[in-house]
């Protein structure tokens, strides 16, 4: 099996594991992160009604970072999707890794949306 093959194939495992844990509901919905080589991608769940509240990424004409790729861009959509839950009545949140390491862009989105308000 090849390199990429394998760290994809890990990174499900380790994806359904988590996800047999958290579900996110109508007081505490899911905030999953994405984050792909360019870009990063954010998103408020409700797994009850099986919608998303609300979102962010880098990939939004309205976001200004040059480069989706880096911790800064991470902050930012970290603070965007802060901005647009407490707008959406939404105050609390279960984190979801998605299966990714808790470090980098990972940990950079989920302290930024902590300064933004959002309590996990």
């Amino acid at each position: 099996m090849k390199n990429y093959q394998l760290r994809r194939l890990r990174r499900s495992r380790r994806k359904r594991g988590i996800r047999k844990r958290l579900f996110g509901t109508n007081e505490r919905p899911r905030l999953t992160v994405f984050r792909s080589s360019r870009h990063i991608y954010a998103q408020v769940i409700n797994d009850l009604d099986g919608k998303t509240i609300v979102s962010a990424s880098t990939v939004e004409k309205d976001n200004k970072a040059a480069h989706g790729g880096n911790c800064d861009a991470a902050v930012q959509v970290g603070q965007t999707i802060a901005e647009r839950a407490k707008s959406a009545g939404v105050e609390t949140v279960i984190f979801d890794r998605n299966g990714f390491r808790y470090h980098g862009r990972i940990k950079a989105i989920a302290d930024a949306a902590r300064e933004g308000g959002l309590r996990f």
